[in-house]
């Protein structure tokens, strides 16, 4: 059974909007500045140890426009990486990507759960805050991987859902880096 991993940047306030400069919001790029080394080179293990990528419509779109062009062993994992992309739109899909086949018998949700039977390495969402949002409600979710920045960004997107339910994670990892983020690793606590 293959993994599914969430993993974000996120603001103090819980936003994940916009962290690499999308012009969906008006701190786009807020990651920017703290950027190290040790930080850029944790994310690319993290690519590097992922089967594939699940990801919502908008966050493929986002990806599919910017990763092609760049250079480098982080831009050649994604571009290479299989993805399966949740989306209800017909346009055909590139950039390795094939379209998540959510069947009559329970949609979405079971083809995340079928997916996550199949043969594989982990399943590494990214970005996709609705799907992120859907998964986390739905119990599918192994693991957050959330790299929590120092700066408020007074409101954005967010992944975790407002619907007074409890969900409890373990902490596995705590990672502090020099420019002041801080990445949290949490398992589901299973009971």
């Amino acid at each position: 059974m293959r993994r599914l991993i969430v993993t974000e940047f996120m603001s103090l306030d819980g936003v994940v909007e916009a962290p690499g400069g999308e012009r969906t919001h008006p701190h786009g790029g807020w990651t920017f500045p703290f950027a190290t080394d040790a930080l850029q080179a944790a994310k690319l293990q993290e690519v590097r140890d992922a089967g594939s990528l699940l990801l919502g419509r908008r966050t493929y779109e986002q990806f599919a426009e910017a990763w092609p062009p760049r250079e480098g062993e982080f831009a050649d994992i994604m571009n290479g990486l299989p993805k399966t992309v949740v989306t209800s739109r017909d346009e055909p899909l590139e950039w390795n990507a094939t379209r998540l086949q959510a069947g009559a018998d329970g949609g979405v949700r079971a083809a995340v759960a079928a997916l996550k039977g199949t043969e594989g390495g982990d399943l590494l969402v990214a970005g996709s805050a609705s799907l992120v949002r859907a998964l986390v409600v739905w119990g599918l979710v192994d693991e957050l991987r959330l790299l929590v920045y120092p700066v408020l960004l007074g409101g954005g997107r967010r992944i975790f859902p407002d619907d007074r339910e409890k969900w409890t994670f373990e902490l596995a990892e705590l990672e502090r880096y020099d420019s002041g983020a801080v990445l949290h690793v949490y398992r589901l606590a299973r009971s």
